[in-house]
């Protein structure tokens, strides 16, 4: 089993790398392996809305970033998004990307269980926290809970090494995240049988 971390901080070793690293290391050694994927600094294309991904071959524009991803999304078993605070929200490009993926690689993400991790120098956490959350409850992904919000605090890594209630809840997090992969694993439950999606739009409500 593996779960794929993905920091959406524009710096590859900073703050938000460091509380991934925390749940990364106690996964670990919950014997559930995983990688920390940095989405870089490069301008982030967001989605245009075209509906190209319906035909089932993903995001109509290939770049580096949605391909690895695309890639990793269907090869792990659960997913952690990590993001800075950024005027209580996710950063933008991060959310650029995470538009196009869930809607394009939908399909790979159904019933895996997520989670998303958040550092700010003092606030805004629990709105970021929202935010992301949001990703995972429009794609019948299990949330997988802590022993407090996901969120640690600082301006730099020894900041966050520091907050010892925020790594101590990262722990929490990667030890319930190994808890429920392992139980799926054991289950000899079969998924709940899926109803025709329903859209209702404003203009043909009775």
């Amino acid at each position: 089993m593996k779960v794929l971390l993905i920091n959406g901080s524009p710096h590859k070793e900073g703050c938000v790398f460091t509380a991934l690293s925390e749940v990364a290391n106690q996964l670990n050694k919950n014997g559930i392996d995983s990688e920390i994927y940095h989405i870089g600094m490069n301008p982030v294309r967001g989605c245009i809305a075209c509906g190209s991904c319906k035909n089932g071959d993903g995001c109509v524009f290939k770049d580096e970033l949605y391909t690895a991803l695309e890639q990793r999304v269907k090869e792990c078993d659960a997913l952690v998004i990590g993001s800075p605070v950024y005027y209580a929200g996710p950063n933008g490009s991060l959310c650029a990307i995470l538009d196009r993926l869930f809607f394009a690689c939908g399909k790979y993400l159904k019933y895996k269980p997520g989670a998303c991790v958040v550092n700010c120098r003092r606030g805004g956490a629990s709105a970021t926290y929202d935010r992301l959350n949001k990703y995972f409850t429009i794609s019948r992904m299990p949330v997988v809970s802590s022993q407090y919000w996901n969120s640690t605090h600082g301006f730099t890594p020894d900041d966050v090494k520091r907050d010892l209630e925020g790594m101590q809840t990262m722990r929490t997090l990667a030890d319930n995240m190994a808890y429920l992969l392992k139980s799926l694993k054991n289950t000899t439950e079969t998924r709940p049988p899926e109803e025709e999606i329903i859209r209702t739009n404003f203009h043909n409500i009775q």
